[in-house]
């Protein structure tokens, strides 16, 4: 049998190569159908022109095309597969603990990771058309909520979680508000899936934030769900080689509404399952996606309570572009700060179950 470290290690390494070997098959398909919006251009919640962002990103909607997400879990599902299908067929020992798919760690983020992505993909589908939108907003914020209605009632009902751990603190008895909080931070985080606005920013983020969390997992011995979220980490890398400026594809819905959605799962499973306090320390570690909403619930408050912007534009990663900051230099700093605030979260996670 394998160590624990080679057991999350082998998963991500095997990504990465997955999403290297099948993003020029990814992107052909892509740039052959024309899979980008085919009138550029975006419109605020109110149905104006948002005259800021199209001066900053005129034309860069139709520049690549979108759905480069698909590399992401794409990555994480063929590894999954590579992995179980080498279990059933050379059933030895070692091989057999590389797969990272048990029912008691990665069902549930697997499977939300998964229809997260199809849900994701519907949407983008919509939006190549000619003329296409994309699924309306009170739809996609609809599945989200049945979806996270559906399995913060599973947590509760079934898998018995009824308290948040505080960190350095009692736990927090909740009992059945584990499903309205789950549903919660599910809203919030499928919000923050904006941050995808710059090339190479969404990917990097999200990959400080996986990585946080397989450190958290594997910490906590929770060595499946650790080498989930390596997967997942491996996929980004793979997306970032191609996604650094000038960027071959967007991430877009299909890997946003993937990836946010699966991260509730994990910071729930890494809490009272996992006898840590994965949902306190998700604040620290997805501080950047919070602010990223916070940034935009800010925008729409000041504008409707006081009849002006409180930004130049939101979020707030276009707000310091249109005060003259190069792209690039967003991004990297985003990255600087999402590593230092992963590892931060971290600290915390090892300290308080100390």
């Amino acid at each position: 049998m394998f160590s624990d470290l080679v057991r999350v290690l082998v998963p991500a390494t095997l990504s990465f190569l997955i999403g290297l070997a099948i993003t020029p098959i990814v992107t052909g398909y892509l740039y052959r159908y024309r899979a980008w919006k085919k009138t550029p251009g975006k419109h605020t919640l109110y149905g104006t022109l948002a005259e800021e962002f199209n001066r900053l990103h005129n034309g860069n909607e139709t520049r690549a095309p979108r759905m480069g997400g698909i590399v992401v879990w794409a990555s994480v599902v063929l590894s999954a597969l590579i992995l179980v299908a080498l279990a059933i067929l050379i059933p030895t020992e070692g091989l057999s603990s590389l797969n990272f798919l048990s029912r008691g760690e990665t069902w549930i983020p697997f499977a939300t990771l998964i229809v997260g992505a199809g849900v994701g993909l519907v949407d983008d589908l919509l939006v190549i058309r000619p003329g296409g939108k994309g699924m309306q907003l009170r739809y996609r914020l609809l599945i989200v909520f049945l979806l996270s209605f559906l399995i913060g009632w599973w947590f509760w009902s079934k898998l018995g979680v009824s308290t948040i751990n505080i960190p350095f603190s009692t736990p927090l008895q909740l009992d059945w508000g584990i499903v309205p909080l789950f549903i919660f931070i599910s809203l919030c985080l499928y919000a923050s899936g904006v941050i995808d606005g710059i090339d190479g920013l969404s990917g990097g983020v999200f990959a400080s934030i996986f990585g946080a969390y397989t450190l958290i997992a594997f910490s906590y011995g929770q060595v499946n769900l650790a080498a989930f979220c390596a997967a997942i980490v491996g996929g980004l890398l793979a997306f970032l080689w191609f996604n650094i400026p000038p960027a071959r594809f967007y991430m877009s819905d299909t890997g946003t509404m993937a990836l946010t959605l699966s991260l509730g799962t994990v910071a729930f499973m890494t809490d009272q399952l996992g006898g840590g306090v994965g949902i306190a320390v998700l604040p620290v570690v997805g501080a950047l996606l919070v602010v990223t909403v916070l940034s935009d619930v800010l925008q729409m408050l000041w504008k409707r309570l006081f009849g002006r912007k409180l930004l130049r534009i939101a979020p707030l990663h276009h707000h310091f572009e249109a005060i003259g900051w190069p792209g690039h230099k967003v991004v990297m700093r985003y990255w600087v700060l999402s590593i230092a605030l992963a590892f931060a979260g971290v600290l915390i996670a090892l300290l308080a179950t100390k």
